[in-house]
């Protein structure tokens, strides 16, 4: 399987409906409110996507500098913003995505972008960019199953699409892994660069010399979250823990951990 096959062809993504429904209620109110908004988008992968694509577009000469939720939604037009999210109705609200079950990668996603918002803090990194790139940064999962979905299933069969070692077995066997895919959707999505670069080096933060600390951000998160999703235990955690990264942003693994004992259910307004 080749990386620019997958990416040569633009994909149709699922939204989750229920918040395409509240997102369309909110903004057919005469003065929608940013409160309101905020929470809706960022519950959302592919509407959060949508968002930043349409918020770096040459349009409102902001390419590759818009990298949140708030502030895309502060540069937008209510219009826009409406003809956005019926394009998520006509364009796959309802749709699946075979091999994945998309409530519990919806879950999967919400939880890794408020880990790494918070881990982001503890560093004084941009927690709004973390949070949005964490959000996103599993969409290369969808296109891989739905562009090359007998490829996908062959390797569902060993490991499933959150299992914490998935990106590895994918890295082995086509090359590279479902985070490159979303670094190249993100890359045509005009998005900020080190959003960019995050996504391009999450699964190997260290890899370069020069680092993108959200890329190791990421990686943090993604582990904590999958390692939940898994239910390892303390022996498992501590083998798995990606110390390297955590020494190089200044993170112990007590301190990701601590991160987590958060009530993921409540919506986040300041994503």
């Amino acid at each position: 399987m080749d990386l620019s096959d997958l990416l040569a062809t633009p994909v149709a993504l699922p939204s989750l409906p229920r918040t395409v429904a509240l997102l369309s209620t909110e903004l057919s109110a005469s003065e929608p409110l940013l409160s309101r908004l905020v929470p809706l988008f960022a519950s959302d992968p592919v509407l959060t996507a949508r968002l930043l694509m349409l918020a770096n577009a040459p349009l409102y000469q902001m390419t590759g500098r818009i990298g949140g939720i708030a502030e895309a939604l502060m540069l937008l037009a209510p219009q826009r913003l409406q003809a956005l999210v019926q394009a998520a109705q006509q364009g796959g609200a309802a749709r699946s995505v075979p091999g994945v079950d998309l409530q519990a990668f919806w879950r999967y996603s919400q939880q890794t972008a408020r880990l790494a918002r918070s881990l982001a803090s503890l560093v004084r990194y941009n927690p709004s960019h973390a949070y949005a790139v964490g959000l996103i940064h599993g969409l290369g999962e969808w296109v891989i199953h739905l562009q090359a979905p007998d490829s996908a299933a062959t390797l569902n069969l060993r490991l499933g699409p959150l299992d914490p070692r998935r990106a590895g077995l994918e890295q082995k066997m086509w090359g590279f892994a479902y985070s490159e895919v979303s670094a190249g959707l993100a890359r045509r999505w005009q998005l900020p660069a080190h959003l960019i670069a995050a996504l391009q080096h999450m699964q190997a933060p260290l890899a370069r010399e020069a680092c993108e600390p959200l890329a190791g951000l990421l990686h943090l998160a993604a582990w904590r979250v999958r390692a939940r999703h898994a239910a390892l235990g303390a022996p498992a955690l501590a083998v798995s823990f990606p110390g390297e990264v955590g020494e190089a942003l200044g993170l112990d693994m007590d301190m990701v951990l601590q991160q987590d004992p958060i009530d993921w259910s409540v919506p986040e307004r300041d994503a």
